[in-house]
């Protein structure tokens, strides 16, 4: 007769598990070893691929920070282009308003001189400009000589002949009267001064059409005849 001892199930099965590790742990760590000596080593792989997604990381940070400053950079170079252009056509106005005055100035130097030589009303510098296609701009100067000692005060009135603009045959040409025809030029036409008075303002004109000739009169408050007339004709 032999006695046998038989374990419970749960035993057994906690035996065959520890055994399955102890055998699982042995084979990992104859695998890590196995790697180490073989020349690779996991943990250095790992740590340089742990170094490498930081190092990738510091760059992706240090590219979204230089094209940041690259952009601002961007912005402040088409600032300071847009600044400079305005600054360069800013200068030349000046430059040509500064002619503009240094004439005006010897201009009037000279009228003073010879005032007491012409009496009376005149007009003179009269001159006419395109601005657009369908504007022009004049300006004249009011001038009485002598010695003054009241206020003109009146009007002045303006008519621009016209040759329209055409590709075959000759137009026939037309006239402006302001401020009859274009009753918004009434006020640059009102006259208060001295001893001189600058006029300027736009006259409307049909598209392409062309000023040929301009003939201003200044009239005086309570008076029927013109005290002055100036023409221009342009080629």
């Amino acid at each position: 007769m032999a006695v046998r001892s038989r374990w419970p199930w749960p035993w057994r099965v906690g035996a065959w598990a520890s055994l399955l590790a102890i055998v699982a742990g042995m084979w990992w760590w104859g695998f890590d070893f196995g790697q180490f000596f073989g020349g690779f080593n996991r943990q250095e792989l790992e740590a340089r691929v742990s170094a490498a997604e930081a190092e990738n990381e510091r760059l992706k940070k240090d590219n979204a920070v230089l094209r940041s400053k690259a952009m601002q950079q961007e912005t402040e170079l088409a600032m300071a282009s847009g600044a400079q252009a305005t600054l360069s056509k800013q200068t030349q106005e000046l430059a040509a308003e500064n002619a503009q005055i240094k004439d005006e100035l010897a201009f009037l130097q000279q009228l003073v001189a010879d005032s007491n030589k012409q009496v009376g009303l005149s007009i003179q510098r009269l001159t006419v400009e395109r601005e657009t296609d369908d504007t022009w701009r004049y300006r004249f100067l009011l001038v009485r000589g002598g010695t003054p000692k009241d206020e003109f005060t009146g009007h002045a009135t303006i008519q621009v002949t016209l040759q329209p603009a055409t590709d075959t045959v000759p137009a026939r040409s037309s006239t402006i009267s302001l401020p009859e025809d274009q009753p918004g030029t009434e006020a640059a036409l009102i006259l208060k001064f001295k001893y001189y008075q600058r006029v300027e303002g736009i006259v409307a004109v049909p598209a392409g059409a062309a000023i040929r000739a301009v003939t201003v009169r200044a009239f005086e408050s309570g008076q029927a005849p013109p005290r002055a007339t100036g023409n221009l004709v342009i080629p």
